[in-house]
């Protein structure tokens, strides 16, 4: 089983990131700006997953190739994956799905944004 517990201080690192606890999800959201790029939960088993943005095509093949790598809960199931916390996804592929998911949504953000996050 796979423990990720670099997880959170690599999100954490990224320029512009707030780390948020929301009670009425019972999970942990990473945002840059007000735009959530990784959500840390739990699946309806109640077993933990982190959920990322990611390019359709690059999400699909990651969920042929892993089976802890799903379509995202509660989510858009094109541009959103899922992965298991208990599975045994390597660890630099799930840093790669992180890095992936960050700058999807920092590209999202107005070039002004962008700009001052780049600078900060």
């Amino acid at each position: 089983m796979a423990e990720y517990e670099w997880l959170d201080g690599h999100c954490l690192a990224k320029k512009g990131v707030v780390r948020e606890f929301k009670a009425e999800w019972n999970a942990v959201l990473y945002r840059v700006r007000d735009r959530m790029f990784v959500l840390r939960g739990e699946d309806r088993e109640g077993r933990p997953i982190i959920t990322v943005k990611l390019d359709p095509l690059h999400g699909e093949l990651l969920r042929q190739r892993y089976a802890d790598i799903v379509p995202g809960y509660y989510m858009n199931k094109a541009h959103w994956s899922s992965l298991r916390l208990e599975g045994d996804v390597p660890d630099e592929v799930l840093r790669d799905m992180l890095d992936q998911s960050y700058a999807l949504v920092l590209a999202s953000l107005p070039k002004k944004a962008q700009k001052e996050i780049s600078e900060g």
